[in-house]
């Protein structure tokens, strides 16, 4: 079924992928440049302690020559993956669905109606070929392949993602979805996002995650680029459910223009180690930026985790509210950084930080960094710590519910704040994974 597998870092493999690709100079030309620029780059030096194997990891894996638009072209076995992690039957509730399996999207479709509006939606690398110069006015420019040493990595690798654009003037009625799965062991999935949303438009993007668990370790090293238009909205919901093997490192960001309005809901369930930090630049005045985010770190795990707003605009807004929950010994983090720029005045920020740690094993620490520039503008950070109170599981046994019950629904209580911002059958799907890892 493996058309092709390419294992281990160096130039080579990097011009074997491009050369696969049939990609352009261009992008030839800044793969190599960015293996230059990784070589060079230190690891981060906050975070979890990772281990990452760069020459055993596998960097590129095809199992079909092309995209299929029917589940019935799709081989049978990842057809029945798919089918039981009820991916397929989601696909009846969205505009579109896009399936990544390894390194290469193997499925795509999208109703008919939006290609009428000239709505875009296909992979990153059907887009180069289709669209490059559309493609090659935004990629790289938000996040750069100097930005940190995991974008300098997905720049040199990357493959597959998605590739939205949603012309001025348009707005779509449903989600669209991207399902992304790694299904080998010592496997790199290194997708490139690139979203536009047009002046006066409104897009919802959800982003799915999985794979299986094995002793060798997996990396996920993403990049998310997002541009929002003037008076335009985009929401990205995230439930990233990777295995406990995997290394999670991602860059998100967008940049968001007057009036607009850029929404995070980030849910952080698996993974060995995650460091992610959604970010909005609010350049245009008016502009707004909210992130909702959730951790959940259990034995083994490193939930690293927050959000990064810049307030350059005038009368600019953002919100943070992180919720995480440790348990079993596992550490659930926040970190995080709102600056308010000098002539960003009358601007508002507000940081809401709720940590449950749930035995004497587990751990959370809080490193926010707060900058307010001008005196014209507000800043307010609050933060919880709290156990689950015997007074309170009290309260509800004397009601006939079990402890084990009535733990649970403490904690789906605390995290209601990031239920209720999830589709409904995002929202069941949520219960479901943190019930399993109590």
């Amino acid at each position: 079924m493996i058309k092709i597998e390419i294992r281990g870092l160096n130039l080579d493999n990097i011009k074997k992928i491009s050369n696969f690709k049939n990609e352009d100079k261009y992008f030839f030309d800044y793969r190599v440049k960015s293996y230059e620029i990784f070589k060079k780059l230190d690891d981060p030096d906050f975070g979890p302690n990772y281990k990452v194997d760069y020459d055993n990891i596998i960097y590129y894996k095809s199992i079909q020559d092309d995209i299929k638009n029917n589940w019935n072209d799709v081989n049978t076995s990842v057809k029945d993956e798919f089918k039981n992690l009820g991916v397929i039957e989601s696909e009846k509730n969205l505009d579109g669905i896009g399936i990544q399996y390894e390194s290469e999207v193997i499925y795509h479709n999208m109703l008919k109606e939006l290609e009428e509006k000239q709505v875009i939606f296909t992979s990153i690398d059907d887009a180069i070929k289709k669209y490059p110069e559309l493609v090659k006015k935004y990629f790289g420019k938000l996040v750069s392949n100097r930005d940190n040493k995991f974008a300098a990595l997905n720049s040199c690798v990357f493959s597959g993602g998605s590739f939205i654009y949603v012309p001025d003037n348009t707005s779509l009625d449903r989600p669209l979805q991207s399902y992304f799965r790694i299904n080998s062991r010592q496997m790199g999935q290194f997708e490139r996002t690139l979203i536009i949303v047009g002046d006066n438009s409104n897009l919802h993007y959800i982003e799915g995650c999985t794979a299986p668990t094995y002793s060798d370790s997996s990396l996920h090293a993403a990049v998310v680029e997002i541009y929002v238009g003037k008076n335009s909205k985009c929401r990205y919901s995230t439930i990233q459910n990777w295995a406990t093997n995997v290394n999670n490192l991602v860059t998100k960001r967008a940049l968001v223009e007057e009036n607009g309005v850029m929404e995070w809901i980030d849910g952080n369930i698996g993974s060995l180690n995650t460091m992610k930090y959604p970010a909005c630049i609010l350049k245009g005045d008016k502009a707004s930026g909210t992130c909702i985010t959730i951790s959940v770190a259990s034995k083994g795990q490193f939930q690293d985790t927050g959000s990064r707003m810049i307030h350059i605009g005038k009368n600019t807004k953002s919100k943070i509210i992180s919720k995480s929950i440790a348990m079993n010994g596992g550490n659930a983090t926040y970190r995080g950084k709102i600056e308010i720029k000098k002539n960003a005045i009358n601007s508002e920020a507000s940081l809401k930080c709720d940590t449950l740690i749930l035995d004497s094993l587990s751990k959370s620490d809080t490193y926010p960094v707060n900058i307010n520039n001008n005196n014209s503008s507000s800043l307010n950070h609050e933060a919880t710590v709290s156990k689950i109170s015997e007074e309170n599981l009290c309260y509800l046994m004397s009601r006939g519910i079990s402890r084990e019950k009535a733990m649970e629904l403490i904690i789906l209580g605390f995290i209601d704040e990031f239920k209720k911002e999830l589709p409904v059958e995002y929202a069941v799907e949520l219960n479901q994974l943190i019930k399993r890892n109590l």
